[in-house]
């Protein structure tokens, strides 16, 4: 759609007046002189793209990570990761720029645009998960995507020296998805402030307790490491049940 404005614009003799218009009002600046005013461009720098192969590449990783994550977490725990890792990328981006001197006389013209920390958020949290599943990869074949997401963060840092504050803010996404699971390990899952409450409860028998079920954290963490040697197909029906009831409870 911005693109089809853009030619609009281009063709009416104003070219470069929706990409500006975007720049100004849409992206995260890192001057903080700007940020009380365009603070929703927190949010809104996520759903904007630079060009079409930046939008290309974002949702085609954000589509198999995304499927991945939802096989193993819940639809309420991946939007929270993908906006927060969103937001948490900006201010990284942010501090960066107003912070290391390196970066600080660059910060007045510095702008971020893209979902790229929020689809690293993603990816992130995934990996720390379930860091032994292999994804298939043309030309490549099989690959653990713990070595998958140690390149890209690889790329990331050295990308620093150049300036890039997509890199930074990569860094920040997947920072933000890496903690967000070590808490969700260790019994915490934030997102469980947004979770709804019934507003009924029907009780057919007092007497009876539904027994809750308990995750098995070595049995999980084996059911995982099974399924990226030999597959998803290859699990007995009851490793394929207990996966189930532990990616519901």
């Amino acid at each position: 759609m911005v693109s089809i404005f853009s030619l609009i614009s281009f063709l009416a003799g104003q070219q470069g007046f929706i990409t500006n218009l975007i720049n100004e009002y849409i992206t995260f600046p890192a001057s903080s002189n700007l940020w009380l005013t365009r603070f929703y461009t927190v949010l809104t720098y996520q759903f904007f793209h630079a060009d079409f192969f930046h939008v290309l590449f974002n949702m085609l990783w954000l589509y198999w990570m995304g499927q991945l994550f939802l096989d193993f977490l819940k639809p309420r725990q991946f939007h929270f990761v993908y906006f927060a890792g969103g937001v948490f990328g900006a201010i990284f981006f942010a501090l960066i720029y107003n912070v290391l001197p390196a970066y600080k006389s660059f910060a007045d013209s510095a702008i971020l645009i893209g979902a790229s920390a929020s689809v690293m958020a993603i990816f992130t949290a995934i990996t720390t998960l379930v860091p032994n599943f292999s994804i298939h990869l043309l030309l490549i074949g099989p690959i653990r995507i713990k070595y998958l997401l140690a390149v890209y963060i690889f790329l990331d840092i050295i990308a620093i020296e150049k300036f890039d504050g997509g890199s930074l803010s990569h860094l920040g996404g997947a920072l933000l998805g890496f903690i967000y699971i070590k808490l969700l390990q260790n019994g915490t899952d934030i997102t469980k402030i947004f979770e709804r409450k019934p507003k009924l409860k029907v009780v057919r028998n007092e007497n009876v307790k539904k027994q809750e079920f308990v995750v098995n954290q070595k049995e999980i963490d084996a059911i995982l490491d099974k399924i990226s040697k030999t597959g998803y197909d290859k699990l007995s029906r009851d490793e394929k049940e207990t996966l189930f009831k532990a990616s519901k409870n």
